[in-house]
């Protein structure tokens, strides 16, 4: 796959300092923004979220953005852990030369491969992948508290994450937290600005679309596992949210 196609699902920008929302909603951002060989401070974007334009300066630092199929190509422990990652804490800092040289490698070897000309897809992953579990390893020493209500839009996101083929109302999370309809949406706008209706839509979409691309069930098949009472209430649905209906959006993809 050409960097160039790659504009659309992936960005690495260095000294990056515009508010400007990169790619789309569905997208995910970390911000590495290094202040000296053996301090570095990284924020984190989720879904759905936007950075806190003061972060940003004009010296020493990366932006890495990339959209959320590029890890629900993965297994789902995988996903996770990556929310998990992007939801635990806004940022953190790291204080210490090797772990950070460690990061500028990755970092390095990511932007190299994303401006090779023969560049591989597969490689990038791999990279991008290995430095998201390397994010991981270190956060999980833990050293923040969440505060209740972050812990709350985790703890949706990862049982969405494993239920929605089945369990698609707002009901039946608010249950499984102890908390009401009302209040989950209440917390979920506060700190996503979407409802649970609109985050499981937006998961099912993102699902239909990789399924789409995979080709491996047909389009009606693909219509009742998302839990559709019929086809053509799925290619409303999915015609709304994307633009096309999904035969057209199988072929140009």
């Amino acid at each position: 796959m050409n960097p160039k196609d790659w504009n659309t699902r992936i960005q690495i920008i260095n000294n990056f300092k515009n508010k400007t929302e990169i790619l789309s909603d569905n997208s995910m951002g970390i911000y590495f923004e290094f202040n000296s060989d053996s301090s570095l401070i990284i924020h984190f974007k989720p879904l759905n979220e936007v950075f806190d334009s003061t972060i940003f300066n004009e010296n020493n630092s990366v932006l890495i953005n990339f959209e959320r199929d590029l890890i629900d190509e993965d297994d789902v422990e995988f996903a996770l852990d990556i929310f998990s990652l992007f939801n635990k804490y806004p940022q953190f800092c790291i204080n210490n030369d090797d772990e950070v040289d460690k990061i500028k490698q990755l970092i390095l070897l990511l932007k190299e491969e994303y401006k090779s000309e023969n560049s591989s897809y597969i490689m990038f992953k791999t990279l991008l992948k290995a430095l998201l579990l390397y994010l991981i390893r270190y956060q999980n020493n833990g050293f923040l508290e969440q505060d209740l209500n972050q812990k709350r839009v985790f703890q949706f996101l990862e049982l969405m994450e494993t239920s929605f083929l089945t369990e698609i109302t707002t009901e039946y999370y608010a249950n499984q937290l102890r908390i009401s309809s009302k209040r989950l949406n209440q917390i979920l706008k506060e700190k996503l600005n979407l409802t649970a209706k609109q985050i499981i839509q937006q998961r099912q979409i993102t699902e239909a679309k990789r399924r789409l691309i995979r080709g491996e069930i047909s389009t009606k098949e693909l219509a009742f596992l998302l839990g559709f009472d019929s086809l053509s209430s799925f290619s409303r649905f999915f015609k709304k949210n994307v633009g096309v209906s999904p035969s057209v959006f199988k072929k140009e993809h």
